[in-house]
């Protein structure tokens, strides 16, 4: 029995048009969000794995969770939505990231920001460094968009996500974010 201040985490798979994701979740909400690994059974391993000192058991997704992968699903496949709905749980992250998580899941899908403008709107307009290192240490990547967040010559530098780079494009081709994934002329 998980104790009160540790509630029990539960995780599915499931299949979408770049892969098999997988999610985490508490009675709070989403807790972890996987990208597609190499292989199933290495998305199974990495989401099964304690979350902030929880244990983690396979379930089947209901309610809010169940819509949330139903949402997840369409987004990847090209049916935008911002998936700012989705609740989330934060418990045992560290202020300034939260910070970071709250303006980064406020990016519109086709829309980007830069590393330092999401300092500045923190408050800490010197900490783009440190921004990075957070979205690089981001749980729920896609629905907390750290995809959307560039370098300040809009160009692609570390995505610790599954595909690295690859896969920070691909998200940011499916979004029609302008400049990626579009025919050139030469």
């Amino acid at each position: 029995m998980p104790e009160p201040d540790r509630p029990a985490v539960s995780a599915a798979l499931f299949d979408t048009t770049i892969g098999v994701c997988a999610l985490a979740w508490t009675d709070t909400g989403v807790a972890r969000f996987l990208l597609p690994e190499a292989t199933t059974e290495t998305t199974r391993a990495v989401v099964l794995r304690r979350n902030r000192g929880r244990e983690v058991h396979e379930a089947e997704p209901t309610g809010v969770i169940a819509e949330a992968i139903e949402d997840i699903r369409a987004h990847l496949a090209g049916t935008l939505d911002d998936l700012r709905w989705i609740p989330l749980d934060h418990k045992g992250i560290p202020e300034f990231d939260r910070a970071v998580y709250q303006v980064t899941r406020a990016i519109d899908p086709g829309r980007t920001l830069s590393y330092g403008q999401v300092a500045a709107r923190i408050g800490h307009p010197h900490a783009a460094q440190a921004v990075g290192q957070t979205l690089g240490r981001n749980p729920i990547p896609l629905i907390v968009p750290c995809h959307r967040v560039l370098a300040s010559d809009h160009a692609l530098h570390g995505f610790s996500a599954p595909g690295g780079l690859v896969t920070k494009q691909r998200l940011l081709e499916i979004e029609r974010t302008p400049g990626f994934g579009e025919p050139t002329l030469f």
